[in-house]
């Protein structure tokens, strides 16, 4: 298949992955934003709460959109923190607002840089931490951990009594 093929689907994907991750945040109570969606004693205290599940997962999305760590800046007023290897969270915890912007702000990046796809770019190799993908897989991986993390905060939220939506196409224009 050509990548121009591709890039309808992977659009209406990376937007379905990103209105099913959207509506846990706008589904999530006040009293659950700052809580654990597991307990567990091997990690610090807050790597677990709903909050930072869900900037984790944007951080990352924004990141391996951009295909490497070099050069790469998140938006204000997030920080290269979550790249620290000692495992830092963020000085604050980030609002829900604010995590709304940045989901905003990375289905915009996402739909210019799927836009703009070609053939040598998807086959570029882009160096991680963890692998060296060529960046069409990347972009997969990517859409992967997004549904991750969504799964994870649906299950907390359906815990306890809200249900979630599955989105099989973009709702986005």
């Amino acid at each position: 298949m050509q990548i121009k093929n591709l890039k309808p689907i992977l659009s209406r994907q990376f937007g379905a992955a990103l209105d099913m991750f959207e509506k846990q945040l706008i589904n999530c109570p006040d009293e659950l934003w700052s809580q654990p969606l597991w307990q567990n004693p091997s990690t610090d205290p807050g790597f677990s709460d709903f909050w930072y599940i869900a900037y984790h997962t944007l951080f990352f999305l924004d990141l391996y959109l951009f295909g490497t760590y070099e050069g790469f800046k998140p938006p204000e007023p997030f920080t290269l923190d979550e790249l620290d290897p000692a495992g830092m969270l963020p000085d604050r915890v980030y609002s829900r607002e604010e995590l709304l912007d940045y989901i905003h702000y990375c289905r915009k990046k996402g739909e210019s840089y799927i836009e703009r796809l070609s053939e040598q770019r998807a086959l570029e190799i882009c160096h991680l931490t963890w692998g060296d993908p060529p960046y069409l897989e990347l972009l997969i991986d990517n859409l992967r951990h997004v549904q991750e993390h969504t799964a994870q905060l649906s299950l907390f939220l359906g815990q306890h009594g809200i249900k979630g939506k599955w989105v099989s196409q973009s709702i986005q224009g």
